[in-house]
């Protein structure tokens, strides 16, 4: 089987292994995406289980998508990929929240709440304006989620978790009342229902036989909780497969946890750990480096990455005077490399720590007129056009949800004033109905003129009747007719000027021509869609400039790879990043630098035939220059020999005259 299907040992090892649950080390570049498509097409093939009893659970759309992408190559048939569970832990939350809602007090047509609006009702509970402190409990809030605390059970430590535990239990409570969840809901739920209700969790059981989990190591307790219910039970052998690298947990601030390595191994007594160290990416001097570096930390599996590759180039470092220098040498050599190696931009990736370096090299890419893209920007769905339209749908599906119904009804305005919709919503707490509800009751003339509840009543009955054709009508038609209906084109060029107007407006159908396909695609309608529209990136299924040198985080870079990479501002307190004034435990210090080390060694591995490292002496904070030091992680790498990029800044005469000479004729 290796020889036809390409795997190595280990690889055809993992994929045919199916004696119970199997941990599988995949190391960066070791072909985990293989494993995991190849091992759900050997479960098929082999007849030991059926496309609808196999689930995959990944951390992104994009993930899911290029698994099935890969099973239509290995020649599984398109009946059967249609069948399979691929999808995020979240979209499957989805999915057995909108079968199971009624047991968990949910209407089939429940709103799922995104970070904007649940971070208007923390404001509206906090009465405050300040956006850092709201952000701050909402973090607290989600972490709790995700660790499983419940609002009875939580031990603040500080003043912010003080405020969040006080409010932590009015906003779940809200949320119900709105028949809404959040995000984190999206996973705690399905747990809460599983281990509360023994025949549902029976009946999902017996529905999803073998579980398929793709990194791993960046689950949280309640995502290895899910696991656990899903795959265990009395009598019953766990038949899993997770697969996942302990060398590249990079997400400790969003929840994912190392413990649940050890917990696999202490919870499976029966568990078959398979390492894969044969990396097909990068060159050996790119692995040796990251192979010193990371075995600085405390190892939970012994793993060493190796590749048939050759030794490749020396890693290049350099120092530079100040971040602006380093910014125009960086663009310059990559300037340079590009007309020398007659590369792609495409070929080039600029890594950093965080999100604020980039707008220095941003700045230089573009003195130099050269093409990026930058990751980590605005989504698609965060679009003031695109949460405009979202809310009518959000409205459609959910009726209680009175924060969709505000921006509805107000986007374009209906004749609908801001004294209007404070009357009604005093009315709706008085009845503690829905402010859509609210619109029909009768008592309502106690409070406003037949003349203001008139333009409300035939916005309800409009939503009403969308909302009875959206079940079975289709979608692309719908939203044509929402459009025009709510005259969405008119309001944007009477709000903006032509040129934004027109993008907007653009964004609009472009929005509305992607739901209607997915549509058409997934067999589903516009009530179905709607439901898990939150979860799918617009970003990662829009098309774009492929030629394009990529700017991105070292968190955002995980996953990808690029023939060259500069990782820059590796400098103390940088990378590493400290927080100068936050004062911690050495424990947690020791386990913050631990996962530094694991983000520096993400992005050596990223690189496939150099990588060039820049540091600065000295960086303008906060609009002061500071002295600074070269990076621990470097001396970590154990470099033998440190190459230097050339830094000679030449003048754009010269620079003119060095790009012919290489392009002309040899």
């Amino acid at each position: 089987m290796s020889d036809v299907l390409g795997l190595n040992a280990p690889q055809q090892e993992a994929v045919e292994y199916l004696d119970g649950p199997c941990l599988v080390l995949a190391g960066a570049g070791s072909g985990k995406t293989r494993v995991i498509t190849h091992k759900i097409a050997y479960l098929i093939n082999s007849g030991r289980y059926l496309a609808k009893n196999i689930a995959a659970l990944t951390f992104t759309n994009k993930a899911a998508q290029e698994m099935q992408k890969r099973l239509v190559s290995l020649g599984i048939e398109k009946s059967s990929i249609k069948q399979l569970t691929a999808c995020t832990f979240h979209s499957l939350g989805v999915q057995i929240l909108r079968e199971e809602a009624m047991r968990l007090g949910f209407k089939a047509r429940f709103s799922i709440m995104d970070a904007g609006d649940c971070l208007t009702i923390l404001q509206d509970m906090l009465s405050s304006t300040d956006k850092g402190f709201i952000k701050g409990v909402q973090s607290c809030i989600s972490l709790w989620k995700n660790n499983l605390i419940a609002p009875d059970a939580v031990s603040p430590s500080n003043e912010l978790e003080v405020d969040a535990a006080r409010l932590y239990p009015l906003y779940v409570a809200t949320l119900k009342a709105y028949q809404a969840v959040d995000f984190d809901d999206l996973l705690i739920l399905p747990v809460h229902l599983f281990r509360t209700d023994q025949a549902v969790r029976d009946k999902w059981q017996s529905r999803l036989r073998y579980l398929l989990i793709d990194e791993y190591q960046d689950t949280n307790v309640a995502q290895y909780e899910l696991i656990k219910l899903l795959t265990t039970g009395l009598g019953k052998k766990a038949m899993f497969s997770a697969v996942g690298d302990d060398d590249q947990a990079i997400y400790a601030w969003r929840g994912a946890t190392l413990d649940n390595l050890e917990k696999i191994r202490d919870d499976f007594a029966d568990l078959k750990v398979i390492p894969l160290e044969q990396n097909y990416r990068s060159t050996n001097t790119i692995l040796q480096a990251a192979n010193t570096l990371i075995g600085h930390n405390p190892k939970l599996f012994d793993k060493k990455l190796w590749s048939n590759l050759g030794m490749g180039e020396a890693i290049e470092v350099t120092a530079m005077d100040d971040d602006n220098a380093e910014a125009e040498q960086v663009v310059a050599h990559l300037s340079r490399h590009k007309f020398e190696h007659r590369t792609e931009f495409s070929d080039y990736a600029i890594l950093y720590r965080s999100n604020h370096q980039a707008r220095i090299f941003e700045e230089a890419l573009r003195n130099e007129r050269i093409p990026y893209k930058l990751s980590g920007g605005q989504s698609f769905f965060d679009r003031a056009e695109i949460r405009d339209i979202v809310s009518y749908l959000r409205l459609m599906v959910n009726d209680n949800d009175d924060l969709a119904f505000i921006r509805a009804i107000t986007t374009p305005r209906r004749g609908v004033g801001q004294t209007t919709l404070e009357a009604l919503g005093e009315f709706a707490r008085q009845w503690q109905c829905s402010l859509f509800e609210a619109v029909f009751k009768s008592g309502l003339t106690a409070y406003l003129s037949a003349r203001q509840i008139e333009p409300m009543r035939v916005f309800c009955e409009f939503i009403n009747q969308l909302s009875f054709r959206a079940e079975k009508e289709p979608v692309a038609q719908l939203l044509d007719e929402l459009r025009k209906e709510i005259d969405y084109e008119p309001y944007l060029y009477s709000h903006f000027d032509e040129v934004v107007a027109r993008n907007k407006w653009q964004n609009v159908l472009d929005f509305c021509d992607w739901l209607g396909k997915k549509g058409e695609r997934d067999e589903k309608n516009l009530i179905q869609l709607t439901q898990v529209v939150m979860l799918v990136s617009m970003l990662e299924e829009r098309d774009a400039d492929p030629n394009m040198v990529q700017l991105s985080t070292l968190h955002a870079a995980k996953g990808l790879e690029y023939r060259y990479v500069f990782l820059i501002g590796v400098e103390e307190g940088l990378l590493p990043y400290q927080n100068k004034d936050e004062k911690e435990d050495a424990q947690v210090l020791q386990a913050r630098l631990e996962e530094e080390r694991r983000l520096m060694y993400v992005g050596i591995t990223r690189a496939r035939n150099n990588l060039f490292i820049s540091w600065c002496r000295r960086r303008k904070r906060a609009r002061q220059n500071e002295a600074c030091e070269i990076s621990r992680f470097i001396a970590e790498m154990g470099l033998e020999k440190i190459e230097s990029l050339p830094v000679a800044k030449l003048s754009p005469q010269e620079h003119l005259a060095r790009m012919r000479e290489m392009l002309a004729p040899k």
